[in-house]
């Protein structure tokens, strides 16, 4: 598998945990430029995949026709943490767009973060699929469906037009043949891709240069679906999240996915990264990526700033004490 530690956890001056996995860098050349363990290794995208999933939405005119406003088509990219402002959004665009909750097909939930999840509780209020963090994938999905004529029923099976759509712009922007894609079943019921982890970084280099898309549609649908996640950062996920953090800065285009995959794209810099924590922790993207940025020189050092904040080098105690540290011990190293 040839993995490598990425990050080290001690406490006390013990390795108290271990997080190995792989990173991949490449140029606009398409070119590796940095490497860490297998850049080949197949990796799921999770919801890494969203923004690639909503290029459809953003290859119709549905935003003008509904008279969306760019907030909420943010959601079309989101994992939505469940905060007023996301419900409120989401609530909106129900009442807007040809769609009907009952016929989502992620699950009923409660919000993921903590605060509207407990206020839900208290208020005995019941799951809805509105909260699920993919519902506004899923409002999008529907949406398409009767854009395009494509059938409502079974929108989330892999050979549904919609799905089968998805996958040809995955293949078009991650230079994998469809028939090299491997295919499996995301938390939310859709399908959900898996490829080489370099090509993961191509895709997600693609997003942030959209000038390396040879269809000029499809690389119109991309230009208006970034700045619209650049716009409202705390759409795609929420304050304090990574997610957020990154897209504040308008020379990133980012989104991770369960199980310890991020992607993110450098405009300026024309490079895209991904990357895969093997043991499936999201708590140390924050260090991988902040190390990452460190290593490669990238000059918006309040980016860095940002990401380190949410996650320190220093561990503290309940009580607020020092008790263990945090290192990234991998190393880039510029092959390209």
């Amino acid at each position: 598998m040839n993995c490598v530690t990425l990050v080290e956890e001690t406490r006390a001056g013990l390795v108290e945990n271990v997080h190995i996995g792989m990173v991949c860098g490449v140029n606009d050349r398409l070119e590796t430029s940095y490497q860490v363990g297998n850049q080949d290794h197949y990796t799921y995208y999770r919801s890494a995949a969203k923004p690639i999933q909503a290029i459809p939405v953003f290859l119709a005119n549905v935003i003008t026709k509904y008279g969306l406003t760019r907030e909420e088509a943010a959601l079309f990219t989101a994992s939505h943490r469940g905060e007023t402002y996301h419900i409120d959004a989401l609530e909106s665009m129900l009442k807007k767009l040809p769609v009907n909750e009952d016929e989502l097909f992620c699950p009923h939930a409660y919000p993921l973060n903590v605060k509207p999840r407990e206020e839900m509780l208290r208020e005995n209020r019941v799951k809805r699929r509105l909260y699920h963090n993919c519902a506004g994938k899923h409002m999008g999905f529907i949406t398409i469906c009767r854009e395009f004529g494509y059938p409502i029923e079974g929108y989330w099976e892999v050979d549904h037009p919609l799905q089968q759509q998805i996958l040809k712009i995955l293949s078009t922007l991650s230079e994998v043949p469809i028939s090299e894609i491997t295919i499996g079943k995301d938390g939310c019921g859709v399908p959900v891709f898996a490829i080489p982890l370099r090509n993961m970084a191509i895709t997600y280099l693609k997003l942030a240069c959209p000038d390396l898309i040879e269809d000029s549609i499809l690389q119109k649908a991309v230009i208006e679906m970034t700045s619209v996640m650049n716009e409202h950062p705390f759409m795609i996920a929420s304050k304090q999240f990574i997610c957020s953090l990154l897209l504040q800065d308008e020379n990133i285009v980012a989104k991770g996915g369960a199980q310890g995959v991020y992607c993110f794209g450098l405009k300026n810099e024309r490079l895209g990264f991904a990357l895969k924590v093997l043991n499936g922790s999201e708590d140390v993207w924050p260090n991988i990526v902040a190390s990452i940025l460190e290593q490669i020189g990238y000059k918006n050092k309040e980016t860095i700033t940002r990401l380190r904040d949410l996650k320190p080098s220093i561990i503290k105690n309940d009580a607020g004490a020092e008790v263990g540290r945090v290192y990234e011990r991998f190393n880039l190293g510029n092959i390209g």
